[in-house]
């Protein structure tokens, strides 16, 4: 079995003044290459949290985090920055993306934070805009666009890179419910056609049933793997 995130007796705290709260409680589990999860659990429970600390998006206050064999905690700042921009695409519940830049610019922006040069990407920006089924609107900017299509954006952009793991928080919370289940019905395809790991977030029983398996979260510990 190849595990590509590997997490052991995770904990992280906040102080808030003299005081130390507790929001995830000794965390352990793996995923494998290619699989569709979904992290499942009431507001409050740690579940974002998670998350962010499988993205090396905040720091666990202990336990460890293995992204394809690598401890997180043991990478220096800049080591840390490549495997988040190489490794991890993230699609979050508010699009974040770039009001006066096109579809096609917002896409390819991670590949120039990376230094990249965009022009040498344009077969996978059309392979990606072909998955989205953006590709009639690649000089759109995003007020031209529905949610749905702002979110299929931001799938785009995470993929763009091709990163083999892609973390989702809550990515259908702003869309209603036929336009979440395109969005969902579209990782679904991206999971089984191009071989993503995806980790989601979700409140909702119906955006988790997407998944290949469901990790509940209940008050900063795993109730079932």
């Amino acid at each position: 079995m190849s595990y590509v995130i590997e997490v052991e007796d995770l904990h992280k705290s906040y102080q808030m003044g003299d005081m130390s709260v507790d929001i995830l409680k000794g965390i352990s589990l793996n995923i494998s290459l290619g699989e569709f999860v979904s992290i499942m659990g009431p507001s409050g429970s740690g579940k974002s949290t998670l998350l962010y600390l499988l993205g090396g998006l905040d720091k666990p206050t202990k336990g460890s985090i293995k992204i394809k064999g690598s401890d997180i905690a043991k990478m220096n700042d800049k080591a840390e920055s490549i495997m988040r921009r190489r490794e991890i695409g993230f699609v979050f519940q508010f699009y974040n993306l770039i009001p006066n830049l096109t579809v096609e610019e917002n896409i390819m922006l991670p590949l120039l934070l990376d230094g990249k040069k965009t022009n040498k990407y344009k077969k996978e920006l059309n392979d990606i805009l072909e998955i989205v089924g953006l590709t009639e609107r690649r000089n759109h900017t995003p007020r031209e666009l529905s949610g749905g299509q702002q979110q299929r954006v931001a799938i785009a952009r995470a993929l763009i890179n091709e990163p083999d793991i892609i973390l989702a928080d809550e990515p259908i919370g702003n869309l209603d419910s036929k336009t979440g289940n395109e969005i969902m019905n579209l990782f679904q395809k991206i999971n089984k056609e191009k071989g993503k790991t995806i980790v989601q977030v979700t409140h909702s029983i119906e955006s988790a049933g997407f998944g290949q398996r469901i990790i509940n979260v209940r008050d900063g510990k795993v109730e079932n793997i």
